[in-house]
């Protein structure tokens, strides 16, 4: 017989962490080679987490809500083979006990645990690259297991360093560690301290005929990265409209013969992604992000698409490399990453990576809105409800009142680096796009 861990997966460059939704398997359980063990949760993507092996659970070490980081045993299973291995190829990183020092290779300062107190690598790379004194360290209340000081609460202490920080009492969550049988990977980290979020506003009590409603951990999750977007870029937005009466009669007359020869349906968004493509190739700078006083220009062009839930959330599947797709690979991408969502069967690597987002507002019937900027993306679409209107059609004849498919288009942009004459210009060149759409193109 032999034990194996089940390792919490990597599932990003920028996930380092990962919470515990719900167990499909238990102590004593069967499980087959590829077969679901345990839902999980990032800030990216909720997903399965299979078997790497076949025989019985033997242990589950952390329970559900638990956040685990990627890398750490969650579950041993026990197989025919007559040695304990690893389901990675790396060894188990220690548990850092007393007088133990933790490198940051960041700035090089080794903190060094000297109390009875349990400090994860983790904690101990956070204290040392913020310059938090093990004294200091010792005086955190810890919320974690036994009292233990986790991620957030050495986050929360150090952002809030400058006030009254040792008479805080932080919420957070840690990963248990039953029976020291739990392992722990150190990350390097680099703290940001943020404003507050809505988890740290002050409770509030309220009269009269209320209902209270908990957020769920997406909402959440929204809640914060909108706040912290807000925070982080200069907010501007520019409107204009287009005539797309082309484009819509187009799809019209095109799109029961798309299915049928395609096997999808076409929508609106691929034409809208099609166009936006042709516009960030004229100005780059729309496909880029800021790193400090740095400008990242984006060579690759990956469209974001915000997608509303069942539930009410919103998310963000990616369409990797969109210049490279023709309408017919967009149509087909947009429908599978829908779908996708809907079901709740994205990957994580589907939410990671975008460039640019577009988001239809004009699904519920709004004219147009004021879109948050998807960090640490530059810029943001926001496409209206199409409406028929009378509208002035200036032609070589004259001047003539006619009824057109018009759409208002909105782009919210980080003014930090840009201005209001590229902004404008790149919305006007969408708008332009869609108008001059050729009603007599093949798919």
């Amino acid at each position: 017989m032999a034990l194996v861990d089940l390792i919490m997966p990597k599932m990003g460059e920028s996930i380092m962490e990962a919470t515990i939704l719900k167990w499909h398997k238990q102590p004593g359980d069967t499980v087959k080679e590829d077969e679901t063990v345990l839902e999980i949760a990032t800030d990216k993507v909720d997903t399965e987490v299979p078997s790497t092996t076949q025989g019985t659970v033997e242990e589950i070490l952390f329970q559900v809500n638990d956040v685990v980081p990627v890398g750490t045993a969650i579950a041993r299973i026990r197989t025919e083979a007559t040695e304990t291995i690893r389901a990675q190829s790396t060894p188990p990183p220690p548990i850092v006990q007393d007088a133990k020092p933790v490198n940051s290779s960041s700035n090089g300062k080794q903190l060094t645990a000297t109390s009875n107190r349990f400090y994860s690598p983790l904690v101990l790379n956070i204290a040392a690259n913020e310059g938090v004194s093990m004294s200091e360290l010792e005086k955190i209340p810890g919320s974690g297991n036994e009292g233990r000081v986790t991620k957030q609460d050495i986050l929360q202490y150090v952002s809030g360093k400058s006030g009254n920080a040792e008479d805080a009492r932080y919420k957070g969550q840690e990963s248990r560690d039953k029976n020291q049988g739990a392992s722990y990977k150190a990350q390097e980290v680099t703290v940001i301290p943020r404003p507050s979020t809505i988890e740290q506003q002050p409770s509030i009590s309220y009269s009269g005929n209320v209902e209270i409603i908990e957020m769920d951990r997406m909402r959440k999750l929204i809640a914060n990265h909108m706040v912290n977007s807000k925070h982080t870029s200069a907010h501007v937005t520019s409107f204009t409209e287009s005539d797309v009466t082309n484009l819509v009669q187009w799809r019209e007359k095109a799109k029961k013969e798309f299915e049928k020869r395609e096997g999808t349906k076409i929508t609106f968004t691929p034409l809208f992604i099609e166009a936006v493509v042709r516009c960030i190739k004229k100005y780059p700078l729309i496909n880029s992000s800021v790193d400090g006083d740095k400008i990242i220009l984006k060579k690759d062009i990956h469209i974001g698409m915000a997608t509303a839930l069942p539930s009410g959330n919103l998310i963000v599947p990616v369409i990797k490399n969109a210049d490279q797709l023709n309408l017919v690979g967009l149509a087909k991408q947009v429908n599978t990453l829908a779908d996708n969502a809907r079901t709740n069967k994205l990957k994580p690597e589907d939410t990671q990576g975008g460039t640019f987002t577009l988001t239809n507002v004009g699904t519920f019937g709004s004219l147009m809105g004021t879109p948050i900027i998807n960090q640490p993306q530059v810029a943001i679409l926001a496409v209206g409800a199409i409406k028929k209107r009378p509208v002035v059609i200036e032609t070589s004849q004259g001047d003539s009142i006619a009824i057109r498919h018009m759409m208002y288009l909105s782009l919210s942009y980080d003014h930090r680096i840009i201005d209001g004459s590229l902004g404008a210009t790149f919305l006007t060149a969408v708008a332009n796009e869609l108008e001059n759409f050729n009603p007599e193109r093949d798919f």
